[in-house]
């Protein structure tokens, strides 16, 4: 049985003072994925939703991480989480790593956005981005009235994610996962309550509701994969497909899968990373 991965983790003071905390491990050529929310880069090593992106990533790049602010092992006392602060946040990260040659960006969920949009401040800094389940708008941007009240749901539950009854979290993993083993339930759960405060987690999902990067798209002048799950219930198929839409040459893969996060006992997962192996090494 492989062991536990190895990584080296530091932090760094933002430029508002905050400390973030990043991580690498592996060695090759860097791969950066850019923050989102429920995180921990000690927690993630151990759980069954991560493990097996950290060993594959780990394998094959130099691959870098951070918690975002407010969450995980970086600062949780916050005051701005715009996106504008969190792209200077991966500024911050890629900086302290040293990068000097163009580098990969990895984008899961609301990680596109800042992915995005860093790609277009810093074009000659990337070299390709991933896209996983990304978005270019957030719920409170489509103009649909479901993915509001979805997002008030989740909002509201957040306030009681402190509770030691699961419960409360379930739903959310439910979105996320919802072809999960009862572990990787168990896990997540536990990750959501370990990984930030019940305020912090329902001022993070109003900032990422309100995201829309839908003008950046025709900017970005890098290689660009998406892929996204056909029957994703936390962010709609059809925003990966309007993301690689606006992208010009971006190639988009559906995976027909329940999962916004792709698991290892996913039928998809093979072809996943597969498509990110081939797509990376092209």
């Amino acid at each position: 049985m492989p062991g536990r991965i190895r990584q080296t983790v530091r932090y760094v003071h933002t430029s508002d003072g905050l400390r973030l905390a990043w991580g690498e491990s592996g060695s090759g050529p860097p791969l950066v994925r850019a923050a989102t929310w429920l995180t921990h880069l000690e927690f993630d090593l151990d759980s069954p939703v991560w493990t097996h992106w950290m060993s594959f990533f780990s394998d094959h790049f130099r691959f870098i991480r951070y918690d975002e602010r407010g969450c995980g092992m970086s600062d949780w006392d916050v005051k701005d989480i715009s996106l504008d602060r969190r792209v200077a946040d991966l500024e911050t990260v890629v900086e302290a790593a040293g990068l000097n040659e163009p580098f990969t960006l990895l984008g899961i969920s609301q990680g596109a956005s800042v992915s995005l949009s860093y790609a277009v401040r810093h074009p000659g800094r990337v070299a390709r981005i991933v896209l996983c389940g990304g978005y270019a708008r957030g719920a409170l941007k489509r103009g649909d009235a479901d993915a509001r009240r979805m997002y008030e749901a989740i909002t509201d539950l957040a306030s009681l994610w402190g509770s030691d009854n699961p419960a409360f979290r379930q739903m959310l993993t439910s979105l996320f996962m919802p072809d999960a083993t009862a572990e990787q339930m168990r896990s997540f759960n536990d990750m959501q309550r370990i990984t930030t405060s019940p305020e912090n987690a329902a001022r993070l999902r109003q900032s990422v509701d309100e995201i829309d990067v839908t003008e950046l798209l025709a900017r970005v002048n890098v290689p660009t994969l998406v892929l996204h799950s056909r029957n994703d219930a936390m962010q709609p198929f059809d925003e990966g497909r309007r993301i690689a839409t606006g992208i010009r040459g971006a190639r988009f893969v559906a995976l027909e899968s329940r999962n916004h996060m792709i698991l290892q006992s996913d039928p998809v997962w093979s072809r996943f990373f597969d498509e990110i192996k081939h797509f990376l090494n092209s």
